[in-house]
This record gives C-alpha cells, sequence and structure tokens, in this order.
C-alpha cells in the first residue's frame, strides 16, 4: 500500500500482540449496558468495527467496583459471571480480524451514587463540580479494596480472552485524581509529594501484572489537565517514565483534561469549534521522551489520512480514531482500497455520541444511525431488493438519506427540491463561523445521491398536483421547517435564524448591539451569537429559563462558556423580552419583577421554536403511502432528520409491513 495512507496501514506489534495496522477504535462509552454488562449490542457494535479494517480495539472504560459503576448502563466486571458476555465480545472482534484490549478503571468522585445510592470514593473531598456530589476521601482499607478489584478485573479479562489491558489512569478518573496535586490533598503515605501521589497506581500496575502476567499492560494518561495547580505535560511525562522504569509497559495512550466542570473537559471530546488535531502535540512530546515505549495519539483526528500524518511525522505509532469510526466503521477498509473518497466524515457536533451519554441514552451519531442496532439493519440491508419507485420531496438531510435508503432498497428515485441546491437548514447553518463542519453532512449526501444516479431536479417547489402526478408508489415528505419571526411593535427589527445567517455572513456591517432571543437553548442562537460578537456586535442573549444553551451537551458547552467570556457575550437567563421604543428592549425577571432596559438594539434575532412546513402532508390526506421525516415531522436536529430519512427510504417505503423492523428498532 502506497499513498497518503500507507503508514497508517502498515502493521505493527505491541506488547507482543501483532495488529494488522496502526489505525485503533479507542475507548469511549457507548451505554449499551445492561447490570454493569456487556450486551450483545457491544459485540455487534464492535465486530462491525473490525469488519471494517481497524488494527485494535480497546473497550469502553470497565469499572472494577461497583463504587465507580454509577449508572447500570455503564460496564463492570465485578464478578465472575461477567465473563462469558466479555468472551462475546472478544470473539466477535477477532472474527473480524483486529485485536482487542480491555480498558479498566475506577472513575472516581464522578461515579456519582445516584442510581446505586453509594458515596462516589476519590482522594479526597472535592466535588468535581459546583453542585456535584462531596465524594468520600477513601480510607487505606477502600483504597486496598480498589487495588484488589483491578487486579480480579484483570484476571477475568485475561479468562475471557482479550489480548491486553489498559489501565485508565487519565481523564480525571481515580487514579489521577491521586496522581494530581489538584485533587490529592492527602497528607498520609498516598498523598503529600509526588511519589506519595504515584503509590496507588504503582499498587494498582502491580495488581494487574500479579494477576495477568501473560497479557501485556498499557496505561491511559492525560498529558495535561489544564486545571490550576493541576498536571501539566511535563509531570506527567515523569510518572510515566518512573513507572516505566518500574513496570514493563506495553503502551502509552496519551489524552488530556480533567473531568472537572470547566474548560478542561471540553477538551476531552473536542468539537468542531476546536479545529483539526489540537492536541496531537502532546503524542508527539511522549514519543520524543519516552523513545521505544509505543505511543497512542487521540482526539479529534479525523480520518486515516491524517492518522498517516502523524505516524509519518514520528508524533505516534499508533493512531485511535473513535468518533470517525462511530460515523463509518469501514473507514480503514475503504482507505485500505483506494475508496477514501467514499467515507462519510464525522462532523465533530457531539450530538448523537456524547449529547446522548449525557442523557442516560445509548449512543447514536448524525452521520449514522445504525449504531447500536448493528444487527437489526443488517437484517434490513439484506432483504431482497423490493421494486417501485419512490418520490421524495426535500432536499435536505432526511430527503437525500431518503432517497439514498431508498436506492440502495431497489426502488427507483426521484429527489424535488425547491431550492436551487441541496442540503436544507444544515447547509445554511454550516455558513456561520466555526459550524463549517456540519456541512461534511449534507456534501457528502450529496455526493452519495448523486454518484448513485438518482434523477434530482433542484429549484422545484412541488405541490399536491405534482406529486400526485408524478404517481410515485412512496411519497417521502422531507420538506423541513420554517422559522419563527415574533415581531416587537415599535421596537427594534427583528430577524428570524436564516436572516440572521444571511446578514451576518454577508459583507455588510453589523449593528453595534445584537440581542439574540433564544427560547430553545439551541446551537443556532449559540452560534448566531458568536457570530455576531466576532464581527464586534456587543451581543445579549437573552433566556426565559434558568440556563443557556441547554440543548448543547455539557462537553460542548463549557468550551462556549469560554468563548463566550473571551467574546464579551452577556447572558441574561430568566428573562422575558418586550419592546422598549425602537432602539431598546426590556428584559423583565419573571420571580421579581424587576426590569432592565437595553439601550442602542440594532436588531433582534428570534432564536425560538420553528414550525414543521407540512402543509403538503394535509394536503395528501388521500394519498395512501406517504412518510414524513425531519423537521416536516415536527422541528428538531439533524441526528433525527438522518435517522427518519434513512428509515423512511429503507423500511417505510421498502416494506410493506414495516412494524416489526421498527419494534426491533425501538428496542
Amino acid at each position: 500500500m502506497t499513498g497518503p495512507v500507507h503508514a497508517a496501514l502498515a502493521p505493527v506489534e505491541v506488547g507482543g500482540v501483532p495488529l494488522r495496522n496502526r489505525v485503533f477504535v479507542p475507548g469511549h462509552t457507548t451505554n449499551f449496558g445492561h447490570d454493569n454488562r456487556p450486551t450483545s449490542r457491544h459485540a455487534d457494535y464492535h465486530a462491525e468495527r473490525a469488519r471494517g479494517g481497524a488494527g485494535l480495539i480497546i473497550t469502553e472504560a470497565i469499572r472494577v467496583h461497583p463504587t465507580s459503576a454509577g449508572r447500570h448502563i455503564s460496564l463492570g466486571c465485578f464478578d465472575d459471571a461477567s465473563i462469558p458476555a466479555y468472551a462475546e465480545i472478544a470473539d466477535a472482534v477477532h472474527a473480524g480480524g483486529a485485536a482487542i484490549f480491555a480498558q479498566i478503571m475506577h472513575a472516581g468522585r464522578q461515579a456519582n451514587g445516584d442510581a446505586t445510592r453509594t458515596a462516589a470514593w476519590s482522594a479526597s473531598a472535592l466535588p468535581w463540580a459546583t453542585g456535584a456530589h462531596v465524594p468520600h476521601a477513601m480510607s487505606t482499607r477502600d483504597i486496598a479494596t480498589v487495588v484488589t478489584a483491578f487486579g480480579a478485573a484483570a484476571a477475568r479479562m485475561s479468562r475471557a480472552g482479550y489480548d491486553g489491558l489498559e489501565v485508565h489512569a487519565g481523564h480525571g478518573h481515580l487514579l489521577q485524581q491521586f496522581l494530581s496535586p489538584a485533587t490529592n490533598l492527602r497528607t498520609d503515605s498516598y498523598g503529600g509529594d509526588a511519589d506519595g501521589r504515584l503509590r496507588l497506581t504503582r499498587e494498582v500496575l502491580t495488581a494487574v501484572r500479579e494477576a495477568a502476567p501473560e497479557l501485556p499492560v498499557g496505561l491511559r494518561v492525560s498529558a495535561d489537565e489544564f486545571l490550576p495547580g493541576g498536571l501539566e505535560p511535563a509531570d506527567v511525562l515523569e510518572i510515566v517514565g518512573t513507572l516505566r522504569e518500574e513496570f514493563p509497559l506495553a503502551f502509552v495512550h496519551v489524552s488530556h483534561s480533567a473531568y472537572h466542570g470547566s474548560w478542561s473537559l471540553a477538551t476531552q471530546m473536542a468539537d468542531m469549534s476546536f479545529g483539526h488535531a489540537p492536541f496531537r502535540h502532546h503524542a508527539g512530546m511522549f514519543r520524543r521522551g519516552l523513545p521505544g515505549l509505543p505511543v497512542l495519539a487521540v482526539c479529534r483526528l479525523d480520518s486515516v489520512e491524517e492518522a498517516a500524518e502523524l505516524i509519518t511525522g514520528g508524533e505516534a505509532d499508533l493512531v485511535g480514531l473513535a468518533r470517525p469510526h462511530i460515523a463509518d466503521p469501514h473507514l480503514v477498509r475503504k482507505a485500505a482500497e483506494g475508496r477514501s473518497h467514499e467515507t462519510r466524515s464525522c462532523v465533530a457536533c457531539n450530538q448523537g455520541c456524547i449529547g446522548r451519554v449525557e442523557l442516560n441514552l445509548p449512543i447514536s451519531c448524525v452521520v449514522n444511525p445504525e449504531v447500536g442496532a448493528e444487527r437489526v439493519w443488517s437484517g434490513v440491508h439484506s432483504g431482497a431488493p423490493s421494486s417501485g419507485s419512490v418520490l421524495v420531496v426535500g432536499g435536505g438531510p432526511a430527503g437525500l438519506e431518503a432517497a439514498l435508503s431508498a436506492h440502495r432498497a431497489g426502488r427507483r428515485v426521484t429527489l424535488v427540491e425547491a431550492a436551487d441546491r441541496l442540503g436544507g437548514q444544515v447547509a445554511l447553518a454550516a455558513r456561520v463561523p466555526g459550524r463549517e463542519r456540519l456541512g461534511l453532512l449534507t456534501a457528502e449526501l450529496e455526493r452519495d445521491v448523486l454518484a448513485a444516479g438518482i434523477t434530482v431536479q433542484t429549484g422545484v417547489r412541488a405541490d399536491a398536483e405534482l406529486v400526485r402526478e408524478a404517481g410515485a408508489d412512496d411519497v417521502v415528505l422531507a420538506t423541513g421547517s420554517v422559522p419563527v419571526r415574533r415581531e416587537l411593535p415599535g421596537g427594534p427589527p427583528v430577524l428570524d435564524t436564516w436572516q440572521a445567517v444571511e446578514a451576518v455572513c454577508g459583507e455588510a456591517p453589523v449593528p453595534p448591539v445584537v440581542v439574540i432571543r433564544d427560547d430553545c437553548g439551541s446551537w443556532a442562537a449559540a452560534s448566531l451569537a458568536e457570530a455576531y460578537a466576532r464581527r464586534g456586535a456587543r451581543v445579549h442573549l437573552v433566556s426565559p429559563s434558568a440556563s443557556y444553551s441547554a440543548q448543547v451537551t455539557t462537553y460542548s458547552r463549557l468550551a462556549l462558556t469560554r468563548r463566550f467570556t473571551e467574546l464579551g457575550v452577556r447572558v441574561h437567563l430568566l428573562r422575558a423580552l418586550d419592546t422598549s421604543g425602537a432602539d431598546g428592549v426590556l428584559l423583565t425577571d419573571p420571580i421579581s419583577g424587576g426590569t432592565e432596559r437595553l439601550p442602542g438594539v440594532g436588531v433582534v434575532v428570534d432564536a425560538g421554536a420553528a414550525s414543521a412546513a407540512d402543509v403538503l402532508l394535509h394536503e395528501l390526506a388521500d394519498v395512501a403511502r406517504v412518510h414524513v421525516a425531519g423537521d416536516a415531522n415536527a422541528p428538531r436536529t439533524a441526528l433525527e432528520a438522518v435517522y427518519e430519512g434513512r428509515v423512511a427510504g429503507a423500511v417505510h417505503s421498502a416494506h410493506s409491513d414495516p412494524q416489526p423492523v421498527l419494534l426491533a428498532l425501538s428496542r
């Protein structure tokens, strides 16, 4: 294999384990568990990525003790009864040609006990965020319990057939809580100086090595905590260097951040606002500082080509692609076969992955709605091709996905779009600075639709007459939604979100003062606030709720908070908005009744709830097989639009009785 990807596809050995290439799937939470054990969904999920060409898969965090469980959907390894479920995953991954390492960990203070009614354990009684539970400061007996639990988990993973182990000492979990002077305030032998803070990790590695001496053991670390008084790269490099002298470490997996309610946590799941590979320098520092020790790099590395770039540049030996593998489980195989141009890219939106984890839901993906339901979708795709014709109305993400899915199911598809270009609201949102990567979603869908030879008609506004004359066997309505614009009589002019994008992305000057009326807490309001502020406006974000940008996952909102601070965006919570003269708005506190006038307002952007563009649906009440997808169903996000588009094209329009499939997907 030659070309830009050859370095990433070259074989390598890690701890004596041969790997077919240098691209791995790093551990990431899926929320597929039940009773803290893996399910068949895990086996199906990882098997798909093994078949897709990954060289190594590292499991999500396997908690070694019930005090780290947090929720029943997390994974634990608390007794021997869990071994068969883990063995099922290992067997599935091996059948796909990949190796599998088990990541073992204790979450420490962020494993709150709401679900388990247990206290979180930590080095010291310091909560991870304002308002979080105060953890229990572990006794030496508690520490001995955890050390024993790490050894027991290692032995169980060996019996389950895993090829290696990764001890998680990063991301602000328990071992890092002991290692860091920011979280370890102890004065006993497990605290004090750097050597004392290192003691627990030493004892854990000793227990793991003794329990599973035949397995290679690596360490995952956070190179930088990004916390005042916390661990910095030089500190962590020294820690790993010391441990390497004492233990035969097979590798070091270099990440960053601490699980802390600040910007640090945002870096752990860096979204599109961070840009490409913002933390690659950490891996390079460890590779230079610890020659001969394999270094694994991770975070916002988006493609096999980018992985090869790090390897060729001597910054890493292996590169982890987590979210890219969620979006396209076959990206490595496509690269090896010279088909990288067919890859579906992760857009780094954090919406279907960590955003759903935060809600205690199984992960999904805006780009790949089959995540976590691989077995069900495999059955859908392996069925006999259907016949007949499908008319798709609307060329946004739901319509494009519906057209492509119906075509793959064997249908003859025509797509009509009223605008002169495809992409819908996602293409519009991608014009806003900082949100450009969203455009990959619809651009790649359009690429695949055109490559499939699907008939596409732009600049055609479908009405009921056109639909009836088309005579299609099935009709998919993906007509989207329209934004709200509530006027302020006698007050400043009001723009809806579509108009605001045109204004802020245009060349005309923006008003000196802009108010964003944010009823929904969406990215639409947040990204427009940021865009106007970057153009020099003084921005006021006004929300009637007690929190801002509530629909944005915490992992992204913590980074957004820093940018708002740097840009001087002022946020007004629990405030109702009304007019106060031609250039002013009045903010009212609904609790106290107090008011504040904002003068000199040049424009108000209304980011309230949109309305479904469903007029055509009601005009086609007499047409039997009409299916609705995306915002035309109800205004939501691209996550639901792509999912419903795939269901409409591959299930509703291709099956005479879709209910069994829909029931299976709902479960």
